[in-house]
């Protein structure tokens, strides 16, 4: 396991404080405010350490309500809202400076069986004939090359490639609102962190960082990166539809039906490179272009 990767399930290992309440660190974002996937992983996380054993996440439902400091300790409260004979119900509040940033709902379910099928996975290319994050970004013409350090520094724990240029990379060109990462965690994983928990908390931290893209890619904006647009996440959704690992390569296959009113949406889904549908999110987000 990578220096990176452990520092990163550090991050999410939370601190118990008493029953039905959890303290988080925070650190650096390349925005002046706590990273949105970041609070999201570790809200999941307290939520699943007050669910039996038994029960998977299968779905979570979360506002972000005010910018979280990323200098300052986040307080996460847990409401046991339900614990049926199938399903566990858990939502949580996350606190800094006595306010709230944060809430998510959050379900479990026992492993049962049902009706079966899923959406085709689309075509992509192998992940490891792409370029690497660094090998995209350095020396890039549009991107400032402290800018290509933060992120990077940021993004040092996950494996992300792009299949086809980001937004910061066809900057004035309208495409097609569609785009594709593959990711993975760089390095095996062999921590716990309530072990089956462990990849739904990291699909989550990661599916924040990308999904608003294709908002941008409709309208040749390159994001926050090279400073043509103001953006923030306002909701997010996840559904954990089968079995995955965070440590082999997902495909996140991500578009965007809409953008009105100063929001934009995306939706993606999630795929093992098997052709499995792990993982469907949706996120609406603030899309504003400075004045």
């Amino acid at each position: 396991m990578s220096q990176a990767l452990q520092s990163l399930l550090d991050l999410l290992d939370l601190e118990w404080i008493e029953q039905d309440m959890f303290r988080g660190q925070s650190r650096p974002s390349v925005v002046p405010r706590v990273f949105g996937g970041q609070v999201a992983a570790q809200a999941l996380v307290a939520a699943g350490r007050t669910a039996p054993a038994d029960r998977h996440a299968h779905s979570l439902h979360a506002y972000f309500l005010r910018p979280g400091d990323p200098g300052a300790p986040i307080v996460y409260t847990v409401d046991r809202i339900r614990d049926g004979r199938s399903f566990t119900t858990r939502r949580v509040v996350a606190v800094q400076h006595g306010q709230p940033i944060f809430h998510l709902s959050a379900s479990f379910q026992t492993y049962e069986e049902g009706l079966e099928h899923q959406a085709p996975m689309p075509a992509a290319p192998d992940p490891e004939t792409l370029p690497t994050a660094s090998e995209r970004l350095r020396g890039h013409p549009h991107l400032d090359a402290r800018i290509v350090e933060k992120l990077l520094e940021a993004r040092e724990a996950v494996d992300l490639r792009y299949v086809d240029e980001p937004p910061y990379g066809s900057y004035g060109a309208p495409r097609e609102p569609h785009s594709q990462v593959w990711f993975r965690t760089e390095g095996k994983l062999d921590g716990d962190i309530d072990a089956p928990l462990l990849h739904v908390v990291l699909a989550t931290y990661v599916s924040d960082m990308t999904l608003l893209d294709s908002v941008l890619l409709a309208h040749g904006r390159g994001g926050w990166a090279v400073g043509d647009v103001v953006g923030a996440s306002l909701d997010h959704a996840m559904w954990f539809h089968r079995p995955f690992r965070a440590d082999e390569w997902l495909l996140y296959d991500q578009e965007s039906p809409s953008a009105h009113g100063g929001r934009g949406l995306g939706q993606a889904r999630i795929y093992t490179q098997d052709g499995r549908l792990a993982v469907s999110v949706i996120q609406e987000g603030v899309v504003r272009v400075p004045r």
